[in-house]
């Protein structure tokens, strides 16, 4: 994952200052065909680019709607892909057009004609590794994860169809999206497990002695067999 900040500041929902406990996910698609994150996020930080017609996210009310999510997912100006987070994960965003504004984050992906594999397999890998993040740190499984499409058939958000429309067309739907999630966070949990495991130190005992001299008899012996960091405890 390829993760930079750039908090839309001017937007009316990040001056609003609502806070959330996050209990979910939700995957947005912008629904235009442009990849390019300039189109939303700003200013230019000598990555994104210049958006030449003032019309991204970073102004009180973008096009004159009240939107706003936690991050945008999309081409930097010189092609490749990374994730830009906007506002603060536990901020209240106003992207479901519903409840789920209340208990979920939620981040756009920029789309393009919706026809390219090449882009919709970065864009998905990326969107996989930001969930798989995004869970590790609020504590939240694959099984928290929805789209817009989803979440207007659980009543907590408004009539959309994405990111249904997009995923399909490349074979992929968000069970397995879902399922790829719980992937990377198996991973995570085998890699912190790992590291876990080497952190910890096996102490070798020889033996017990009534008399002292014995002792420093048997560690004088361990130490010529190259054991230079033995020592007698007292117990």
């Amino acid at each position: 994952m390829n993760l930079k900040k750039q908090i839309l500041t001017k937007n009316a929902c990040y001056k609003a200052g609502e806070m959330i406990v996050p209990q979910g996910i939700m995957i947005h698609s912008t629904g235009a065909n442009n990849p390019f994150l300039k189109r939303y996020v700003a200013p230019d930080d000598g990555s994104l680019g210049k958006n030449l017609y003032g019309n991204h996210w970073n102004q009180d009310r973008p096009d004159g709607r009240k939107v706003c999510v936690h991050a945008f997912i999309g081409k930097l100006e010189n092609g490749s892909i990374a994730t830009y987070q906007t506002l603060p994960w536990s901020h209240r965003g106003w992207h479901s057009g519903g409840s789920a504004n209340d208990t979920h984050i939620g981040f756009e992906i920029c789309e393009d004609n919706l026809s390219d594999p090449s882009y919709f397999a970065a864009i998905y890998k990326e969107a996989a590794e930001l969930c798989a993040y995004l869970c590790k740190q609020y504590g939240l499984t694959e099984k928290s994860i929805i789209c817009h499409s989803e979440g207007y058939k659980l009543g907590i958000a408004s009539n959309h169809s994405d990111v249904m429309h997009w995923f399909s067309k490349h074979g992929k739907s968000m069970d397995s999206f879902r399922a790829e999630v719980k992937r990377l966070l198996q991973l995570q949990a085998a890699e912190t497990s790992t590291k876990a495991e080497t952190k910890k130190l096996y102490q070798v005992q020889i033996g017990s002695y009534s008399f002292r001299a014995n002792a420093e008899a048997m560690l004088a012996k361990a130490k010529a067999a190259g054991f230079k960091d033995a020592f007698i405890k007292t117990v």
